[in-house]
């Protein structure tokens, strides 16, 4: 036991040593002085602590090391004053008892912190997910609807200067789409991380290095349709994911987010293509990014060499996306098993 606890029937102020206890008070035969001397087994800590009530003075005496004793006293005859209070008394396995039922108290009371730390979490994941999505989905909806009100009031004319419009919410909406991909990385989100890389690295391609270094691109017409098929995407699936953070599902946005790539994703890769073919004899022309090899090859390797690569590797991306979409979509609107009688 870690304590012994005696109860003493008397009234009265303790004066003690951990040997030694006396106390004078008034008791059943008037005022005296009682004491008692106790030889304990093992060595105790030198200051009890005792607690006085209206039948008794109970007084708490704590073990200097922490181990069972056979016995209380040194002495191996038990002192005739001495009796144990049976309610107060345990064994070793009764002992063991209490400390695997604090211990399990304890364990209880750590998965319910750790639960409500982890609801926390999901909370503070939630809100995190539904403010990005948001942003997402208003900088390309002012993307989607600018080129759509320019077209009906500009027609043709507005395909021209479309990078001088547009093109600092779009560098804003693809450099925060790095989010996106760090978020699929670490396993805040649940997309996996190779289509949403492949997707963030093409489209960045596009948009800093063939339009965003070459003042001739911007003013091609080829710009308002790749900026147009990128934002006509995203403003169904930003709110999607928007609604699934705070467990809402709209049935028409649903079906718009599963569908609506199939014919507008390929239209978009067309486009980067045809930018990417536009911008090969401009990069040939003014040499930018081209370089000679050290001798003693001394070969001029032309950027449009990579230009030609990128455009293979822009239609393996192409299977690879289209291919994980289609099976979000399946997953989501399969085909239902019959039911076999």
């Amino acid at each position: 036991m870690e304590r012994l606890t005696f109860g003493w029937p008397c009234s009265a102020q303790v004066h003690n040593n951990p040997h030694f206890f006396i106390a004078q008070g008034h008791g059943a035969k008037g005022d005296n002085v009682y004491e008692f001397h106790l030889e304990f087994l093992d060595l105790v800590k030198p200051e009890p602590v005792y607690k006085l009530t209206q039948r008794q003075v109970n007084i708490t005496v704590q073990k200097k090391l922490s181990q069972w004793w056979e016995r209380l006293t040194k002495q191996e005859k038990r002192p005739l004053f001495l009796a144990p209070d049976f309610d107060r008394w345990l064994d070793e396995s009764d002992a063991e008892m209490e400390l695997r039922a604090k211990e399990e108290e304890r364990l209880n009371k750590l998965r319910l912190e750790s639960q409500g730390s982890l609801e926390t979490l999901i909370s503070l994941r939630k809100g995190y997910l539904f403010m990005y999505n948001l942003v997402q989905f208003l900088g390309f909806s002012w993307i989607f609807v600018n080129l759509t009100v320019r077209f009906f009031i500009l027609g043709k004319e507005s395909f021209y200067d479309t990078f001088h419009t547009v093109a600092d919410i779009m560098y804003f909406c693809q450099m925060l789409a790095v989010v996106e991909t760090i978020n699929a990385a670490i396993g805040v989100i649940k997309s996996p991380v190779i289509p949403c890389l492949i997707q963030l690295l093409g489209r960045n391609f596009i948009l800093f290095i063939i339009f965003g270094t070459m003042e001739e691109m911007q003013n091609k017409a080829v710009v308002f349709f790749v900026f147009y098929l990128w934002s006509s995407i995203e403003i169904f699936r930003y709110p999607f994911y928007m609604l699934c953070c705070i467990d809402m599902d709209w049935k028409v946005l649903t079906w718009l987010r599963y569908t609506v790539w199939i014919p507008i994703y390929p239209l978009g890769c067309l486009a980067e293509a045809v930018a990417v073919i536009q911008s090969i004899p401009i990069f040939n022309e003014t040499g930018r990014f081209s370089f000679t090899l050290p001798y003693p090859v001394k070969i001029k390797v032309r950027f449009s060499f990579f230009l030609q690569i990128y455009l293979i590797m822009l239609f393996l991306g192409l299977y690879i996306n289209f291919r994980h979409l289609y099976k979000q979509r399946r997953r989501r609107y399969g085909q239902k098993k019959k039911k076999t009688h």
